[in-house]
């Protein structure tokens, strides 16, 4: 499959005349739970496109389960559209009740797998179907975590049948800001569980006189991120890779653009 694209409003119209020009496009749940006519026109992009659904408020690591009406409406959309994949976050965003609209960090504990696991069994029970969890871009790591990230995340494929979503951006981000060698981290991963790439831009602030990296999506995919996609690659095997872009969007042809690259990348990879 050929290099996708994040699907953004801006561009719903303009993207039918590209059918030939992407292997397939994500659109975020939450974005289209209400139906409306944005919906309606991403279900006639379906004749043309692959489809994924990246959910982006499940709340997976929350210890207080998986939210019943949130999920059904999860369901109900992946039932309609029947996409090609479907993703969600490590991470958590819900507490009594309350969204705080953001992928907030868990510590990496056997306490905690077993939260994970019990949500993403519920998930793909719901769904029908296995789901993939992504990796986070982290910013801190908790001190009495026990179990490194990439272990976590095979322990919890092992233990759920998930697949992994292997965002290479949020490893670099991860690494630059945490001080550890990403090509340790691609090692560590089992490659029979990943069933995507993701990729994307980042910004660098100054904290307190230190440079911190975000995982904003709000720029061109830079050189290093593109040298350990191809290492992802040569290591771990080609995969659907998708281009993510959600901030400061950009004209259609740019987005193209970047998942072209994607595809010539992954080739040189290969055929190193």
């Amino acid at each position: 499959m050929r290099a996708g694209i994040g699907l953004r409003a801006r561009h719903l119209d303009e993207i039918v005349q590209h059918a030939g020009a992407v292997g397939f496009l994500e659109i975020h749940a939450e974005n289209y739970l209400a139906g409306g006519p944005a919906l309606r026109k991403v279900e006639r992009l379906r004749r043309d496109h692959a489809l994924s659904v990246h959910g982006v408020g499940l709340s997976l690591g929350s210890a207080e389960g998986l939210d019943a009406t949130h999920l059904a409406r999860v369901a109900a959309l992946v039932e309609r559209l029947q996409p090609a994949f479907v993703s969600e976050h490590l991470a958590w965003s819900r507490v009594g009740g309350t969204y705080l609209n953001d992928l907030l960090p868990l510590p990496y504990t056997e306490e905690s797998l077993g939260v994970v696991t019990r949500n993403v069994e519920r998930l793909q029970m719901a769904l029908r179907r296995p789901v993939m969890i992504e990796n986070p871009a982290s910013y801190l790591a908790f001190v009495h975590s026990t179990i490194p990230e990439p272990e976590f995340l095979a322990a919890l494929a092992t233990r759920t049948g998930c697949e992994l979503l292997c965002d290479i951006n949020n490893i670099y981000v991860s690494a630059e800001n945490l001080g550890f060698e990403p090509g340790g981290y691609l090692e560590a991963l089992p490659a029979v569980a990943i069933g995507e790439f993701h990729l994307a831009g980042h910004a660098r602030k100054d904290v307190d006189g230190e440079t911190v990296l975000i995982d904003d999506h709000g720029s061109l995919i830079c050189e290093a991120v593109w040298t350990l996609y191809r290492d992802a690659v040569a290591r771990l095997g080609s995969r659907p890779t998708l281009v993510e872009w959600d901030t400061g969007v950009p004209e259609l042809d740019v987005l193209l653009g970047e998942a072209s690259r994607a595809d010539r990348e992954a080739s040189r990879a290969m055929q190193a």
